[in-house]
């Protein structure tokens, strides 16, 4: 549980920690006039937090890390293979025409292209399609390889990758979706991918603690 706003007494609870720690439970519910049995959840919630830590018969300690500090540390524990999705999947010989139908009805923004042994060789994006329709490409005659972002200029993340390592890869290649791969031999299988609205949801949820 990660709790960012805190109330009153909880403050109150966090400055006298700070103050005379350790301490006991019994000594903080003196100072503020309440029993140990009303603190119990107050101090609860702020051992799971992270901000207070507690040792038996000793009391509890400020571990002096701010909402902010405890925030990316809970992020820094996110992983990929938490929060992919199915990626969108094409073969390397289809047209534009059916890339174009296949994002559609998918509802993506990237497509990840195979070749026959399923590795990974291109990637391509909506502004990739848009090009090639406007550029006046013959879209049902074009295969999609012919225009697709090809490897090894393809940025890709593994499942056990940080989702922070995601995130600062998206905005590094100005991109809006990754793979996530797994090694097969010296080529790629893709397994899921992460995207910029996968991300938002990740911390929004972090953020709201659900």
């Amino acid at each position: 549980m990660l709790t960012i706003e805190l109330n009153k007494r909880q403050n109150k609870i966090l400055q006298i920690v700070k103050n005379n720690g350790p301490i006991t439970g019994e000594k903080i519910a003196e100072q503020l006039n309440l029993t140990r049995a009303t603190l119990r959840p107050d101090l609860a919630i702020l051992t799971m937090a992270g901000y207070l830590d507690a040792r038996p018969r000793v009391g509890y300690f400020y571990t002096g890390k701010s909402s902010t500090q405890l925030l990316s540390e809970s992020i820094k524990k996110f992983y990929v293979k938490d929060f992919q999705s199915l990626p969108s999947l094409i073969k390397e010989d289809v047209s534009v025409y059916e890339a174009i139908t296949k994002m559609f009805l998918d509802d993506v923004g990237t497509l990840f292209i195979m070749n026959q042994a399923n590795e990974l060789v291109g990637v391509c994006s909506r502004k990739d399609l848009l090009r090639a329709t406007m550029g006046g490409q013959d879209v049902h005659a074009t295969p999609v390889n012919i225009i697709m972002t090809r490897m090894p200029n393809i940025a890709v993340v593994f499942p056990d990758d940080l989702l922070l390592y995601a995130a600062n890869l998206l905005i590094d290649r100005e991109i809006d979706s990754l793979p996530v791969v797994t090694q097969k031999g010296s080529a790629f299988e893709v397994t899921g991918r992460i995207t910029k609205t996968t991300i938002t949801r990740a911390f929004v949820a972090l953020i709201e603690d659900e």
